[in-house]
């Protein structure tokens, strides 16, 4: 098929570019560079079925495509509240101008939301039936509410103009290709441990996340985009093993071998207290659920991030907005 990827270029895009390329599908990558980096694609310049182009979801794009996967909006705190009305643009406008395409051309399109959506949520562990618990005014709505709003535009031009759409709700994911200044807790832990630093945890370290690896996230997507039609969802992806951050920071200095001590700091407004998916639905429709367990998956992430610092490639990472 011929795939559209919107934010292509980022840490969940590139990667699935390149699974999708390798099941023989033509790949058309959109990305403004904001927070994707080029260096994540590279590789794939020279596939004649890989093509990319620089371009701003909020502007409208014209093109043939089978399927489009629209990711495309900075999803760490740091990177989207750096512009929080440029992320609300992203997530609302790219979402007007990529069902605007789906519906010219016939496309089915599948949405990127998160779990975000659900705010510091009092129902646990999260259902998609839940509607959230959120701050519509907050230091995190760009994100949020532009999500939400995403979500609602895309049923929207399912019940009017019959877009056959997707929608999938993102949890925490890590893996290779993270931004390793995007400022999420993941990627923090290991930079500041392999850097020699204490690791900083924001709170009493008691708040508690489900951390996904890259990988089984490119799966359920490719699942839920090629799944039957009128399943709309939308749909849980996340590892539902629930871990405290402390917890998280204990792993990282033991698998990177750090001597790193742990510094607590004030958590930030709307920081969730819990985050936890149920993922039934996604069992039961998708026959999906999570294989690579935190361990393993952050020794593929600590290696890559050290390959990175060891590289010198670490230096074309700061700064970058």
């Amino acid at each position: 098929m011929k795939i559209l990827i919107t934010g292509g270029a980022g840490f969940i895009g590139s990667q699935l570019s390149e699974r999708l390329l390798n099941e023989g599908n033509e790949v058309i990558v959109l990305d403004n560079y904001f927070t994707g980096q080029k260096s994540n694609i590279h590789h794939l310049m020279g596939n004649p079925n890989f093509e990319i182009i620089r371009h701003d979801v909020t502007m409208p794009f014209f093109i043939e495509v089978d399927q489009i996967y629209n990711l495309a909006c900075p999803a760490s705190p740091i990177h989207y509240q750096y512009n929080g009305i440029k992320t609300v643009k992203t997530s609302v406008m790219g979402a007007i101008n990529m069902l605007g395409l789906a519906k010219r051309i016939n496309a089915r399109i599948l949405q990127a939301s998160t779990s975000e959506v659900y705010g510091d949520p009092d129902v646990h562990p999260q259902v998609e039936s839940y509607w959230g618990n959120v701050n519509p005014i907050g230091i995190r709505s760009c994100y949020d509410e532009g999500k939400r709003v995403a979500e609602t535009l895309f049923f929207n031009y399912h019940w009017q103009n019959e877009v056959d759409i997707k929608i999938v709700r993102i949890f925490n994911t890590y893996g290779p290709k993270m931004h390793p200044y995007d400022g999420r807790v993941v990627s923090n832990f290991i930079m500041q441990a392999l850097e020699g630093k204490d690791i900083t945890i924001y709170g009493d370290g008691s708040q508690t996340r489900s951390f996904q690896y890259v990988d089984d996230l490119l799966e359920g997507m490719i699942r839920m985009m090629n799944s039957k039609e009128g399943f709309t969802g939308p749909v849980n992806m996340g590892n539902p093993n629930e871990f405290t951050i402390k917890e998280l920071a204990e792993h990282i200095i033991k698998l990177t071998g750090a001597s790193s001590k742990l510094i607590y700091e004030p958590l930030p407004q709307d920081d969730p207290l819990q985050r936890q998916p149920d993922i039934s639905l996604a069992k039961n429709e998708l026959g999906w659920e999570p294989k690579i367990q935190l361990e393993d998956g952050l020794k593929k992430t600590i290696h890559y991030f050290d390959q990175l610092i060891k590289g010198g490639k670490i230096n074309a990472y700061t700064g970058n907005r």
